[in-house]
């Protein structure tokens, strides 16, 4: 049986395209873990809470993060007779669980950050200062390798870097400002407020995540406009088990049965094209079935000449 049979010159160019993103995550992972241990050592060294806080939160996101890179790599497994779709969904797992690592950790950092404001301590702002520096460095260096990416998965992670670029951005004015003035109120001041930003960041692409893993219709495919445009073709009569859904936030699948004259049978290479022409322009480019019926109970059943 080669049903499942893959080319070689396919597999190259699949391997090449899916290996970019396992790539970026990669960086991300060993960026952000080394970069924590780093922050372990220098917040006992600088005897800093917020740095040592902030170390706890970016083991969290190294912990996230690999199992984003376990998942992505297992998404890029060929399809098989177990998932015939392959195991692209596998990619999404890993984005859900680091949206869920980032809503918790900006609620930590807004819970830890209110007791700061009614007692505000005191920090090493020179040491505050130069780590900031080499924590922008490497985070902001992260976050543009994940940027350039498309997959759910490094979207995700890509909130991950950001939430820490603006965060020691905002540890670095601060440090600044401390040098001057005691103004240490500032520090949770600009945690609750990058929290915030995370939370309104991560928060609908967490449900949108969600929204692809319950076979929800794509965000970028107008379902309304392309069932008008199939009823609209001259040869269709009716149309039902029409469905549209995501694989992974990326790759579309359209299923549709439609029902046509028996006097019109032979043309139904032609309608079949003109559904998926139409399909195609509105955003179903990977995965297409079409089903040709001419009876309308057996339009109703799902039943149908032809795939």
């Amino acid at each position: 049986m080669e049903v499942f049979k893959i080319s070689k010159s396919e597999k190259q160019e699949n391997h090449s395209h899916q290996n970019q993103p396992n790539k970026n995550i990669k960086i991300a992972f060993f960026t952000n873990f080394i970069f924590s241990m780093i922050e372990f050592f220098f917040g006992s060294l600088f005897n800093s809470v917020s740095i040592m806080s902030d170390a706890v939160h970016d083991l969290g996101d190294s912990i996230s993060i690999g199992f984003a890179w376990f998942f992505q790599g297992y998404s890029e497994k060929q399809q098989d007779e177990q998932f015939t779709f392959g195991y692209n969904r596998f990619s999404l797992l890993g984005a859900l669980i680091t949206g869920v690592v980032l809503i918790g950790g900006s609620f930590f950092m807004i819970y830890r950050s209110i007791p700061r404001l009614i007692d505000p301590q005191p920090v090493n702002y020179s040491g505050m200062f130069w780590l900031s520096l080499v924590a922008i460095g490497l985070n902001g260096y992260a976050a543009w390798i994940l940027s350039k990416g498309s997959s759910k998965n490094e979207g995700m992670l890509n909130l991950h870097m950001l939430e820490d670029v603006l965060g020691w951005i905002g540890v670095l004015v601060v440090s600044i400002v401390m040098n001057f003035t005691e103004a240490y109120r500032l520090d949770p001041i600009l945690s609750i407020l990058i929290a915030l930003f995370i939370l309104y960041k991560t928060v609908p692409e967490f449900f949108s995540t969600m929204k692809i893993l319950l076979n929800g219709s794509p965000e970028n495919v107008n379902v309304e406009n392309l069932a008008n445009s199939i009823n609209n073709i001259p040869a269709v009569k009716d149309l039902s088990h029409f469905h549209i859904w995501s694989l992974d936030g990326e790759e579309n699948a359209l299923i549709v049965t439609v029902l046509i004259d028996s006097s019109d049978i032979n043309k139904t290479r032609e309608i079949k094209e003109e559904i998926a022409e139409l399909a195609h322009t509105s955003g179903v480019k990977d995965h297409i079935t079409i089903e040709i019926t001419t009876s309308k109970d057996e339009l109703e059943k799902g039943y149908a000449y032809g795939s």
